[in-house]
């Protein structure tokens, strides 16, 4: 059993590859109750500032796994930051036996920090990392993924600049323009429901955004953009081998998918 979760299908390439039929927790955290059993129950998600998106956070506080066998991947971009040693002492804090928690590098979707064009460029070795956590899989390993004082240190000063960043400017962070058709494709790639048509235009409602930059990546008019600068505002990204369907299933928040 995998549960994963994906904003431009990172996350969920690396699920797949693991399990054929891999279960979204933004469709999951719904059902009740949430409980869930098998020999082998796995997370996949991606890191966003070294940690757990707030919508897994959630999903691993309320569910009850019953698992002999209880991991966690972890995909990031540039830098982890010490994400597994975060994700285990957040586990630890939910009562949660972890077993094996590790890290893939992958494309970063980040856009203030990075070109979507030149990081599709950036051979990251995707491959190979995925056949070795696969290996450690069927092995049964036990291991937390190695974290340095360097990663340490820059997961704090990520928490220093956050600090002192407005808290509104995140609850800002997107801006939708004329170029809008009401299309709603991000409507559908969202997977907290935070953009939503509304008499034929999107509309951003901040409160339960993950920042996942789904919505952005994903519109066709390139008619979201971020209110802070980017690195090629004219540059976006979703994992080779995901459909834009695949996301959709994956996030929407609505019934009609």
């Amino acid at each position: 059993m995998v549960f994963y979760f994906t904003g431009t299908g990172n996350s969920l390439y690396i699920a797949k590859q693991i399990e054929k039929n891999p279960l979204s927790i933004p469709q999951m955290i719904h059902r009740k109750p949430l409980n869930y059993q098998d020999d082998s129950i796995g997370i996949v998600s991606p890191v966003y500032g070294h940690e757990l998106p707030r919508m897994v956070k959630d999903f691993l506080q309320k569910a009850v796994f019953q698992s002999k066998y209880f991991y966690i991947i972890l995909t990031y971009g540039n830098r982890h930051g010490g994400a597994a040693e975060l994700a285990k002492n957040f586990c630890d804090n939910c009562g949660i036996k972890v077993n094996y928690i590790n890290v893939i590098q992958m494309a970063d979707n980040w856009l203030p920090g990075f070109d979507m064009e030149e990081e599709k460029k950036i051979n990251k070795n995707i491959e190979r990392q995925l056949l070795h956590i696969i290996d450690d899989l069927n092995a049964g390993k036990n291991m937390i993924a190695r974290v340095t004082e360097e990663d340490r240190a820059a997961h704090q000063q990520f928490l220093e600049r956050m600090n002192q960043t407005l808290p509104r400017l995140w609850q800002q962070l997107f801006k939708i323009t004329d170029q809008c058709i009401g299309c709603g494709i991000c409507q559908k790639v969202c997977p907290s429901a935070s953009i939503q048509l509304m008499e034929g235009t999107a509309v951003y409602f901040s409160g339960n955004c993950q920042t996942c930059l789904a919505c952005v990546h994903a519109c066709p008019q390139k008619a979201i953009a971020l209110t802070i600068p980017e690195k090629n505002p004219r540059a976006r990204y979703r994992n080779e081998h995901i459909s834009l369907q695949e996301i959709i299933s994956a996030n929407c928040q609505f019934s009609s998918r």
